[in-house]
């Protein structure tokens, strides 16, 4: 009964356009099922929405799916890897880490599973993101993935500006989502947990995440991930939810500082997570310094604001640590 509330608050909530407030001290509410101890399969679906529309979405899913008795190929949609321009990270590569593999149109575990929308950067699309976005799915979390209509790598009226339309874009996506949510049978809706999101993005997608987050406005959203990001494109956003920053130091397209700017500007809970010498995303490629500390660290962010899984929180520092690489802060983290 109490979990019946609980979205139906969030469907009254996203259909006007607002939220119920998030607490700042702990913010995460109890989630309905305890954070998954295993590894799943990933199954990749796409769907348009609003194929006739103005802004039509393009959306890619990767999602815990049951395990297939015979080997399938690796994954991602699209191409293996950043095409020129490419403001995202490639697709894993060669090398003993594949991550797993995805397996198109696989039947999805039993039961309901958080969700992450991802937000790519300028020229990129959700497949060139796959590297993370498959690995969170394994961890137990619904990834949707939009290809924005106007910066996408293969839109065909690029501009920047349309960036600020994106939160909005997003958050139409949200509210899709949150109507498959309670539509009897839907083999998407069936296996979300529409009461629990998240925000994450890299680069212009970091920016469209932030911009999801009103200016100290309550938003029901449970948290978000900043990747290579903190530009201000859809009015001030001072985040009360809980809020990962991830940057390199090194960064020339989007420097540090815009996005300590932002993590200064969260009146929740927020944690930096910085690497040393490290540019706009390379980060996010598997095998590349750094990666294993941002996967385990925004994996474990996740399963904290998403499962309620408090050991997760206590092993953020950890997660967050390799010497003369990485420098992790927090700001009002529960302990």
């Amino acid at each position: 009964m109490r979990g019946q509330r609980l979205v139906a608050a969030l469907m009254t909530a996203l259909l006007a356009g607002c939220g119920p407030a998030v607490a700042t001290s702990d913010p995460v509410p109890a989630a309905v099922g305890p954070a998954p101890e295993r590894q799943y399969a990933v199954g990749m679906r796409q769907f348009t929405l609003d194929p006739d529309g103005r802004r039509p979405l393009p959306v890619t899913v990767w999602y815990p799916a049951q395990q297939s008795p015979a080997p399938s190929h690796t994954a991602g949609p699209g191409p293996a890897g950043p095409g020129p321009g490419s403001a995202g990270p490639g697709s894993a590569g060669p090398g003993p880490d594949r991550g797993p593999r995805v397996r198109p149109g696989a039947p999805f575990a039993a039961g309901r599973f958080p969700v992450v929308l991802y937000s790519h950067g300028l020229r990129s699309l959700p497949a060139l993101h796959a590297a993370l976005t498959s690995r969170w799915a394994a961890a137990g979390f619904v990834v949707v993935a939009p290809a924005y209509p106007r910066t996408n790598q293969r839109a065909r009226a690029f501009t920047r500006e349309d960036v600020r339309n994106q939160p909005a874009d997003a958050w139409r996506l949200i509210r899709h989502l949150v109507r498959l949510g309670t539509r009897p049978g839907d083999p998407l809706g069936a296996h979300m947990a529409v009461d629990r999101f998240a925000a994450a993005g890299h680069s212009a997608g970091g920016h469209t995440t932030l911009g999801m987050f009103a200016s100290g406005q309550p938003s029901p959203v449970r948290a978000g991930i900043v990747i290579a990001g903190g530009r201000m494109v859809a009015g001030l956003s001072r985040p009360l939810a809980p809020m990962l920053f991830v940057h390199g130091s090194a960064d020339r397209i989007v420097p540090e500082s815009i996005g300590r700017a932002a993590y200064a500007r969260c009146l929740g809970p927020a944690a930096f997570l910085s690497l040393a010498g490290q540019g706009h995303g390379e980060y996010l490629t598997p095998g590349r310094p750094g990666f294993a500390q941002v996967l385990a660290t925004t994996t474990d962010f996740l399963r904290w604001t998403l499962y309620a899984d408090r050991a997760a929180l206590h092993r953020l520092p950890t997660d967050a640590t390799a010497p003369d690489l990485t420098t992790f802060t927090t700001r009002s983290l529960p302990t």
